[in-house]
């Protein structure tokens, strides 16, 4: 058994023997653990974010809620899923809380993706298990390696479309990537001006961080 020790979490006790999907699910389903557990499988390892900082992470998810969020649900292109909510794929032997994902109503119709509550009493949808059209992840001090090669590695093998990633740390430039889906790996859609096209939204989107009234980091998902 190993132990993650976390001043946001506490003491995450994970034990051997979690190779499969199938294991670790039963260990979430049967463990208490903090809610909106910032945890990962994938094809037998196990990653727990251990952090989230709130002017290069916390603030860049809030600039997608506003904007990303609207447009999907304001044009009844699908649903925009924050984060929190675990995404499954057995085929991908992946678990992990994206920060955010896109499910549209054609994977939705098609059964491409669908919800379940795992054995969670009372509740109806706990988790998103499939194939999402969009997966983003916003990089944290904790999370580098992970985002850039071992979920980039695991959202391919689930068949994820367009893998979203920004990283907001460095404070002269803010990085914005959508990359498409190709069959052996992922391909960086280009930059133009800060703009980049989401082929499944059919739109291009920029990340703009200026100062707020307060001086600190302030977010501005633009599209157009």
């Amino acid at each position: 058994m190993s132990t993650v020790l976390s001043q946001e979490y506490g003491k995450i006790h994970i034990p051997e023997g979690l190779t499969t999907l199938a294991a670790f699910l039963d260990w979430l389903d049967t463990t208490e653990l903090p809610e909106k557990l910032p945890i990962r499988f994938h094809k037998g390892e196990v990653w727990v974010d251990l952090m989230e900082e709130m002017f290069s992470h916390s603030r860049v998810k809030s600039a997608l809620g506003i904007t990303l969020g609207a447009l999907i649900e304001n044009a009844d292109l699908g649903m925009y899923v924050p984060d929190g909510m675990l995404l499954t794929n057995e085929y991908a032997e992946l678990a992990t809380v994206p920060d955010a994902m896109f499910l549209s109503n054609a994977a939705l119709k098609a059964g491409r993706v669908r919800f379940s509550a795992g054995k969670t009493r009372g509740a109806v949808a706990t988790r998103v298990v499939g194939t999402p059209d969009i997966a983003v992840e916003i990089v944290s001090p904790s999370s580098e390696g992970v985002d850039s090669e071992w979920l980039m590695a695991a959202y391919h093998n689930a068949g994820v479309p367009e893998y979203w990633v920004i990283d907001a740390r460095d404070k002269a430039e803010v990085r914005f990537d959508i990359y498409k889906r190709k069959p052996k790996e992922y391909a960086a859609a280009p930059r133009r001006a800060g703009w980049v096209k989401s082929a499944v939204l059919d739109r291009s989107f920029r990340l703009v961080r200026t100062a707020g009234t307060s001086g600190t980091a302030r977010f501005t998902l633009e599209v157009r």
